[in-house]
């Protein structure tokens, strides 16, 4: 695991983990979060690990011990130091980094792993979506101790949940039944359904300058972009990954920037409105590379 940033990079190996995302703190610059599991996420524990970049390089500040791998983790958006991670029990845990001890709360409901877990962005509401091996995506208030809604449509397994950035109650989920959903928390069935790929789509994102863009990473190695307000072909199509796209996510600074890391090993970034739209192949990690988030404090953090 490892980060690199426009001062150099920084490496921390957590030995005998392997970090299956990384999310950087809406409110402070450097720290990041990083959901881990023993094993490849297929037996033994999983650690949350709290991380800060400074002069000195990276340095462990919090580490929690769960007895399931941990595949997901997000922020809170209205507690600097509350996260939830989701787990391949399928709970969801909630934790507070200012504390030595945890969770503080424990969701259990899904019924198969919980591989994705996102808290919305849009202010006026703290709503939580999750989505799980057994098919459905769930909402959360992470005030309630259960859920308020379940999401049924996918066919497989639902790999990716991410909250739309500008409109409220909207969320995308990506699915290994080859389809990307828009769905509405105030509305009863799917949005939208775009069959996006002839493949498994392990990640999906929103666009931050545009509501109406969506981009997906699946199995067959390429990148999508998709305009839902015209769903019948992507608005482009991005290849160069040899192995399937693990994460994807869109820059907060470019509209047209967006970074991708796979099962090849590398992180790609991309601009895609530029007819040679791959920018640069970074090649540091020796491992698949799962975990990939942009910081919204330091333009060119990674």
């Amino acid at each position: 695991m490892g980060t690199a940033g426009p001062n150099g990079g920084g490496v921390l190996r957590l030995s005998g983990l392997h970090g299956y995302a990384v999310e950087f703190s809406p409110y402070w610059p450097g720290r990041v979060a990083c959901a881990a599991s023993q094993y490849y996420g297929i037996a033994g524990c999983g650690t949350l690990a709290v991380l800060e970049q400074n002069e000195a390089g990276i340095v462990l500040l919090r580490s929690f011990d769960w007895n399931d791998g941990l595949f997901d983790v997000t922020w809170s958006e209205n507690n600097e130091h509350v996260l939830i991670t989701s787990s391949g029990d399928g709970s969801l845990q909630i934790w507070d980094a200012s504390k030595t001890k945890g969770p503080l709360q424990v969701y259990k409901e899904h019924t198969q792993e919980a591989y994705s877990v996102d808290w919305s962005q849009t202010r006026g509401e703290q709503l939580v979506v999750s989505g799980s091996w057994d098919q459905t995506a769930k909402l959360w208030d992470p005030a309630v101790g259960k859920s308020l809604r379940t999401f049924k449509g996918h066919e497989g397994v639902v790999y990716s949940t991410i909250w739309s950035p500008h409109i409220p109650g909207c969320f995308a989920s990506a699915s290994g039944d080859q389809t990307l959903r828009v769905w509405d928390v105030k509305a009863p069935g799917v949005r939208l359904v775009i069959p996006a790929h002839q493949a498994e789509i392990l990640s999906c994102d929103w666009c931050k300058y545009d509501e109406n863009l969506l981009v997906t990473g699946a199995v067959d190695c390429s990148l999508k972009g998709w305009d839902l307000r015209n769903i019948r072909q992507p608005v482009f199509i991005l290849l160069g990954h040899t192995y399937a796209i693990r994460r994807v996510k869109f820059s907060p600074f470019h509209a047209t920037l967006l970074a991708s890391c796979s099962y090849d090993f590398t992180v790609r970034f991309w601009d895609f409105s530029k007819p040679n739209p791959l920018l640069e192949t970074v090649e540091h990690h020796t491992e698949f590379t799962c975990g990939l988030d942009l910081s919204l404090h330091n333009r060119g953090q990674v």
